[in-house]
């Protein structure tokens, strides 16, 4: 699926799992991640300490986590828009992490 090109280039933690990001076409977006904090990959950022090392890679201009977890810039951008999807794709990671 085609979407536009966006970066992240700035972010700031507004909560324990709430992320103001801001983006190079101008547009801000505050992105609650606690319903999508499931499985594998994301999971670990349940831990309030690790959800906090957050960071900005300054080569792919994406916002980065130490275990390799990171969302798409689009995603974080429409963040209103596929929330619900997400929330639903989160619930079958967490039941496939428990099946192993």
């Amino acid at each position: 699926m085609w979407h536009p090109l966006v970066d992240v280039v700035d972010f700031i933690q507004v909560g324990t799992y709430r992320l103001r990001v801001r983006f190079d076409d101008g547009a801000e977006q505050t992105v609650d991640f606690e319903p999508v904090l499931a499985g594998e990959v994301f999971g670990p950022l349940r831990d309030p300490a690790v959800f906090a090392q957050v960071r900005l890679d300054p080569e792919v201009r994406n916002l980065v986590w130490p275990n390799g977890a990171e969302f798409d810039p689009w995603t974080l951008h429409e963040w209103p828009v596929v929330v619900d999807e997400l929330r639903a794709r989160a619930q079958t990671w967490s039941e496939h992490v428990m099946v192993r």
